[in-house]
């Protein structure tokens, strides 16, 4: 499986190489092409220059005049001709040819080619492929020649090359002396041949890993255009040159070119300086090495390939590649007006002129009168009129004509609207905005000055813009004289080529007829990526501030490591350093560039009032009938498939993985070490480093995909009906103007608006929470809250009952779902105190004593008379290899281990990282509906009007009431259930009651239930005659009663009777109830039915349905309350309906229930004191939910946030563990969640945090080893050190000890499931307890032991052996007793004491194998040298079991 992906993955890679090679060797000699099947691009050289539009006509004439040339399009802008043609007829030779000719006859050939780095030019991606080949060849060559007797380049060499490329002046001078394209292929061969001649593999590497970046790009870009190409329509290469002025002032230096050209600077001068003063060439070589500044330019370099490599695998064409290195300087944008823009004008704004009225029939009336595109035309229909407002200004009162004014100030059209001649409203037409103009502007916003060129409209007042500039053909100007100001400008336009290549950074959008702006640095295929642009511009800066960070860091560490040490090998110790810094920044410029490609769309804001339109305005507007829209004209409509960012694979999911704080230290660590020579100490710290993050990583990608397939199941069907047929499509196929047809029980696959509707009840909980079902019209309404838009029917909500006929109005992130699910936490709380902070507080700790140490040993060196370099090496080679390595490894697997185990249970966990915050979660909030709750009406208990039971104990009297409502209800059809949930709820209530349904009554007629009706009525003949059986409503069924029938006989139905039974519905109701009325009546054998016959009922009873708890939802709650964790309801539904919920789950005590009104009254902090006070938020919106769980992290809390449904999503992805429960979770709440639930078991989230807790403890026994064991190390090395005895091992064996303990036996303790305890003992885990003041006291009794068994080793055999068999029988003991302490530990796993027994091989090789013995600096043991160690060893680890023993019931609930 592992080697066919490997396989693949090659064959991915060479494929385009091999068509790359094979293009470059067909193609015409000096002349660029890209060849596609039957489509080849080919140079043309002047047709790029303004005037030559006549000569391009000409030369497209010439060519499809050729046999077998079917199609020729010069792009003037790219300088390129596009043929298409038979190759069996025609070969781009004999059309090169034929180019070259046409050159020559019209004076073209003298005139150079447009120089774009064209994403489909074979050389310029076989330039980079042959680089990284280079670089891999030259690290083969360099590190074979290390070790034989070749001389070396002189590193002046290599150093120069460097300092060329990466020092702006240099570059610009040798650039304008020589060419670029000739510049940029001479600096990647020569410097990479010149580092290898060198012998400098660390250059190489860092050069190699640079090379790899680029060559990524240049394959996506290149693949993004092959994909274009493929589907370009006739014409779409067709363009016009364009002119274009030059900059008017240098593009500004950033942060990058700043550092590079100070630093090349003063490495130039300190290299005279030093040789003028030292006379040592080489100390002089040292400074300018440490001068190189390549890390800043390498950090751009890597964030801006891995942002064009994104949005190239986006579909996105990155036509200059340069722009994105140009990001980082941006500081101004200006939009085109266009893009802004939908091209229509619509109502924008309905006002009343009396300010209390509802303007529902206002916005109607105004949309079917005015026409948007004659909107001062007056228009009449019955009593309705308009007229321009200039011609009704005086009759209008004054806060409306300020109004009228502020609406034409912002560019509206203002038309008065008239009833029986008498103004009652004003209405602006106005430009629509285009869905993600707001997002677009904000975003630029983040940049710096925003500008609108054009004043069509009024967009600078309707989008607050800083600016507002000529457009049209003055807007290259206006970006040049933005430019003459110092600004680094960005332009977003659909066809102003002239704008676009004047700016900085051109970013084209398609147009109506989707063609390229070839203007444009990156042609965006919609403004959702021209949003992810611009929103890249401060990581853009972010990446270069870091990359010149590191750039100054590593010079100045490269020139202390050349001024220390030897002369003759300080230009290698002062590469060291910088190479390093080059790696980090090219690690910090990926990351980054990850981080933009993760960030989530932009909400599209709805513009059109779909509700409040009329049904006939709606179709006008969407441009379709109720035959739904034809085949092209959908395939026209589709849109790409929306994602919220590009899918994680493992590579960058491992480069994630390295984001924690280890690597920092640790590559620090690596990169010293190096610098003093130490390659395989800094080799083993980033092997255990990358080791680490690949685990991360496939857990991530794996659980990222099972989720995709759990998301990919939960695709909703759609009746879709197109060109008057109606079929079954799946939801994604849907677009805005089609039309959909919903039954009973169906799922809503878009946000729709109803055309018909027969009795439409919808279930909306999953959307606002609220469990009622909710009846629909095709009446418009001018309701302001999604609740309330009777009207439109929202995806993500099911159809209860009822038909409906809807158009579609929008999809995907466009849909209230949509713009629910893409909301963030906006940054407002980021907490720390998990396993990172823990492990980074450990490191603080960690760090300064291997520091310390380093720094005691090296003084105590420097007394004995040894010299400097020595005493370094010997101190910095203590303090690295005294860094426990496996820190952050033992929580990856930790937490991984624990992933799998709830895997197990049906858990999904998205990222191991997870487990740890479980773990600390101290407040849980619980969604009732579907959570708490089974999410489905129940039938709870039954009511004579007096007094309830519950259904499954009922007397005679209460089952005849029951007996009635199932009478009341329709029959079943074919086994399946009932339609409406209320109806099959009462059916399952009677089976559960033990009440036989038979079929001894024949319905001759019913009136179903509909909500202007408020029941069910059904006629039916049966033994006992013809009946009228009806439930529903109390208040509509109580008002039809004439009598009350009950177990002791009739009575009156007087008022009395009417307030008693009204007191009993009070009560049902209070304690969270949806209350039904039963009743009955004798009828004649009349077949028909009406609401006439509805009366002159009986008054059977009552019903109470609720949502039912989940059976071990009790148990849960009560079982986390004991752990500690707070338990806290956060719901949409009614209070008294929370709070029953509440009070039969044990929720209370003594806590109180809060509504959305009362929470909405309280301010932030009011909220924040009061929390510990509340059990229970109801009736609360999404975004209460989401600032309820703010305000609990703002509180100091680790918050869990439960839902099933897409009101849940923003909080979910607040909470600091998101947890999507059941198999009646949305794909928004899955995908939302960083937890998946699979079942509907409640217990199981009580399952999780106890295996978060668990997961602490694991690690606390992880840790115990090996913080104890390096301690023990340091202790003993340091001691050995300053008693000046030669016990001290060398940097070599402490790795050794570390690989040994570190990476197999300390991470098989962490992967174990904790030891003999139970899940309540596993509960009180946590930080404080695992990893406070027990952990403390565990590492120093270990690392006690560790050092005293290896003292007590060389003590006994150094009488009996020599100084280096003592040495090495102190490494014996020194790796045994951590072993023989993992063995020892509580809780021992096969996979322990196989990890233990093959650390003990390894280390008997490392000691008795020649050869690799002296390579470790050990010497072989005798037999009594061994058993010396042993037995020191084995006293070490007795004593601190005994230990353990004694300590037992102390510290952590499992009981170490």
């Amino acid at each position: 499986m592992a080697l066919g992906r490997v396989i693949s993955a090659a064959s991915q890679l060479a494929s385009p190489v091999w068509d790359a090679v094979r293009t470059v060797v067909a193609s015409p000699s000096r002349r660029r092409m890209f060849a596609a099947e039957d489509r080849t691009h080919l140079d043309v050289r002047g047709l790029h220059r303004p005037g030559t539009e006549a000569l391009a006509g000409k030369l497209e004439v010439l060519l499809q005049d050729m046999p077998g040339v079917r199609s020729a399009e010069v792009n003037g802008v790219l300088g390129r001709i596009a043929i298409t043609y038979d190759p069996e007829t025609v070969t781009p030779h004999e059309l090169a040819d034929a180019i070259t000719d046409f050159e020559q006859r019209h004076d073209l050939d003298g005139r150079p080619a447009q120089g774009v780095k064209h994403p489909g030019d074979a050389a310029l991606l076989l330039r980079e492929v042959g680089a990284v080949g280079l670089g891999i060849a030259g690290l083969g060559y360099a590190m074979a020649t290390s070790v034989l007797p070749v001389r070396a380049l002189p590193s002046l060499v290599p150093v120069t090359f460097s300092l060329v490329g990466s020092v702006p002046w240099m570059r610009s001078t040798a650039e304008k002396a020589v060419g670029r394209t000739f510049l940029d292929t001479s600096l990647a061969a020569a410097g990479l041949t010149s580092q290898a001649l060198a012998q400098r593999p660390l250059g190489l590497f860092t050069d190699t890993c640079e090379r790899l970046c680029t060559t990524r790009e240049y394959l996506a870009r290149r693949e993004a255009w092959r994909r274009w190409e493929q589907n370009a329509a006739a014409g779409a290469h067709r363009s016009a040159p364009v002119e274009v002025a030059p900059r008017p002032v240098p593009l500004p230096d950033g942060a990058v070119e700043r550092v590079a050209n100070t630093s090349g600077a003063l490495a130039l001068g300190g290299y005279g300086a030093v040789l003028a003063i030292s006379r040592l060439p080489q100390r002089a070589l040292a400074t300018l090495a440490a001068g190189v500044p390549r890390p800043g330019s390498a950090g751009r370099e890597a964030f801006a390939a891995q942002v064009a490599s994104a949005l190239s695998h986006r579909g996105n064409l990155v036509l200059d590649p340069d722009a994105l290195r140009r990001l980082d300087r941006v500081d101004a944008v200006v939009f085109d007006a266009a893009v802004l823009r939908t091209g229509r004008d619509v109502v924008d704004t309905v006002l009343g002129v009396d300010p209390g009225t509802d303007i529902t029939t206002f916005v109607e009336r105004a949309n079917e009168l005015i026409d948007p595109a004659d909107p001062r035309k007056r228009e009449r229909n019955g009593a309705w009129s308009t007229m321009p407002l200039a011609d009704c200004k005086a009759a209008l009162p004054s806060h409306i004509r300020d109004a009228a004014r502020e609406e034409s100030r912002r560019g509206g059209t203002v038309v008065v609207l008239l009833h029986d001649s008498e103004p009652v409203a004003i209405a602006s037409v106005a430009p629509e905005l285009d869905p993600l103009a707001e997002a677009l502007v904000d975003a630029a916003r983040g940049v710096g000055t925003v500008a609108v060129a054009g004043i069509g409209g009024k967009l600078g007042e309707r989008l607050e813009v800083d600016r507002v500039v000529a457009g049209g053909s003055r807007l290259a100007q206006s970006v040049r004289d933005l430019q003459a100001e110092g600004r680094v400008v960005a332009v977003v336009s659909f066809r102003a080529h002239s704008a676009l290549l004047a700016s900085d950074v051109g970013i084209g959008l398609p147009d109506a007829e989707s063609r390229v702006p070839w203007g444009a640095h990156v042609s965006c295929i919609n403004p959702a990526e021209a949003h992810t642009l611009l929103a890249a511009v401060p990581y853009a800066r972010r990446a270069s501030n870091y990359a010149a960070a590191l750039s100054v860091a590593g010079s100045c560490a490269g020139a202390a490591f050349g001024a220390l040490g030897p002369a003759a090998t300080a230009p290698s110790r002062a590469s060291m350093p910088v190479q390093a810094a080059t790696l980090c920044a090219l690690g910090t410029g990926t990351w980054t560039g990850i981080q933009v490609t993760h960030l989530p769309p932009p909400s599209a804001r709805a513009r059109t009032p779909w509700h409040a339109l009329p049904v006939q305005a709606v179709l006008a507007l969407l441009g379709t009938s109720p035959r739904g829209l034809d085949e092209p004209e959908a395939a026209r409509r589709k849109q790409p498939v929306e994602t919220d960012h590009t899918e994680v694979g493992v590579t960058t999911a491992t480069i994630e993985g390295l984001i924690n704080p280890m690597t920092a230290v640790l590559g620090v660590g690596a990169a010293v070490s190096a610098g003093l020579g130490s390659f395989l100490d800094a080799g083993m710290i980033m092997f255990v480093l990358g080791a680490s993050a690949v685990v991360d990583g496939v857990q991530r990608v794996s659980t990222n995909r099972e989720l995709a397939k759990l998301l990919s199941a939960g695709q909703l069907p759609a009746r879709l009906r197109r060109d008057g047929t109606t079929r079954t499509v799946p939801a994604d196929q849907l677009v805005p103007g089609d039309i959909v047809e919903l039954h009973a029980g169906d799922g809503v696959p878009a946000d729709c608006r109803v055309l018909e509707a027969e009795g439409v009840e919808l279930d909306e909980s999953s959307l606002t929470g609220e469990s009622q079902l909710v009846a629909k019209s095709p009446q418009a309404t001018g309701a302001t809250m999604v609740a309330d838009r009777t009207s439109m029917l929202y995806q993500g909500t099911v159809v209860a009952s009822g038909r409906a006929i809807a158009v579609v109005v929008a999809t995907g992130s466009r849909t209230e779902l949509g713009s629910t699910t893409t909301q963030d936490d906006g940054g407002a709380c980021s907490g720390t105190g998990g396993v990172e902070a823990r492990l980074s507080a450990l490191t603080k700790r960690t760090i300064p004593i291997s520091a310390g140490a380093g720094v005691a040993l090296a003084v105590a060196d420097l007394v004995r008379g040894h010299p400097a370099g020595q005493a370094i090496s010997r101190a910095v080679g203590l303090a690295v290899a005294a860094v426990p390595e496996g820190l952050p490894f033992v929580a990856t697997v930790a937490e991984t281990a624990a992933a799998r185990r709830l895997a197990d249970r049906g858990v999904l966990v998205r990222s191991p990282k997870t487990i740890e915050a479980l773990g600390r979660v101290d407040a849980l909030c619980f969604d009732k509906t579907g959570t708490l709750t089974q999410g489905r009406i129940s039938l709870r208990e039954v009511s004579d009007g007096r007094s309830s039971r519950a259904v499954e104990h009922l007397d005679p009297w209460l089952r005849q009431v029951v007996t009635t409502a199932v009478h009341a209800s329709p029959e079943p059809e074919d086994d399946r259930p009932l339609a409406h949930p209320t109806d099959q709820a009462v059916v399952d209530g009677a089976q559960r009651a033990g009440i036989g349904i038979t079929n001894a009554f024949t319905v001759l007629a019913d009136l179903p239930f509909e909500p202007s009706r408020g029941y069910h009525a059904v006629r039916a003949a049966g033994p006992g005659g013809h009946r009228v059986s009806v439930k529903g409503a109390p208040e509509v069924v109580l008002g039809r009663c004439v009598r009350w029938l009950g177990q002791d006989g009739e009575r009156p139905f007087d008022r009395d009777a009417r307030v008693e039974i009204e007191d009993e519905v009070e009560r049902l109701a209070q304690l969270g109830y949806r209350v039904l009325a039963v009743a009955e009546r004798s009828a004649s054998p009349r077949p028909e039915l009406d609401d006439d016959d509805v009366a002159d009922l009986d008054f059977y009873g009552l019903l109470a349905l609720a949502d039912p708890v989940h059976p071990t939802a009790a148990e849960a709650v009560g079982r986390l309350s004991r752990a500690g964790v707070d338990v806290i309801m956060i719901t949409g539904d009614h209070p008294s309906t929370a709070e029953a919920i509440a009070v039969e789950l044990d929720m209370l005590r003594g806590r109180r229930v809060v509504n959305g009104a009362e929470l909405d009254a309280m301010d932030d902090d009011e909220l924040t004191s009061n929390l510990p006070k509340i059990a229970v938020f109801a009736r609360v919106s999404p975004s209460q939910k989401a600032r309820i769980v703010r305000s609990l992290r703002q509180g100091g809390r680790v918050v869990a946030m439960t839902g099933d449904g897409a009101n849940d999503v923003p909080a979910i992805k607040l909470a600091q563990v998101g947890i999507a429960l059941g198999s009646r979770a949305t794909p928004a709440a899955r995908e939302a969640a960083d937890l998946v639930i699979a079942d509907d078991r409640i217990e199981t989230i009580s399952d999780a945090i106890v295996e978060g807790r668990g997961m602490w403890a694991s690690v606390h026994d992880a840790l115990s080893i090996l913080l104890g064991g390096n301690l023990g190390e340091i202790a003993f090395t340091l001691g050995a050190g300053l008693l000046g005895t030669a016990a001290a091992p060398n940097t070599r064996q402490l790795l050794v000890v570390n690989l040994l303990t570190d990476v197999l036996p300390a991470l098989a303790i962490a992967v174990r499931p904790p030891p003999g305890a139970t899940p309540e003992q596993l509960l009180s885990e946590g930080p404080e307890v695992s990893l406070g003041a027990a952990l403390n006291r565990d590492v120093y009794v270990r690392a006690a032991a560790t050092a005293g068994a290896a003292a007590a080793a060389w003590l006994l055999t150094r009488p009996l052996a020599t100084a280096g068999q003592a040495r090495t029988a102190g490494l014996v003991a020194l790796v045994s007793a951590q072993l023989g302490q993992t063995m020892a530990m509580r809780g021992r796993t096969p996979l322990v004491l196989l990890a233990g027994a093959a650390s003990m091989v390894v280390l008997a090789g490392v000691v008795q194998v020649p050869g690799v013995s002296q390579f470790f600096g050990s010497s072989p043991l005798l037999a009594h040298q061994w058993l010396a160690a042993l037995t020191a060893a084995a006293v070490a680890t007795v004593a601190v079991w005994i230990w353990q023993l004694q300590s037992g019931g102390e510290g952590s609930a499992t009981g170490r």
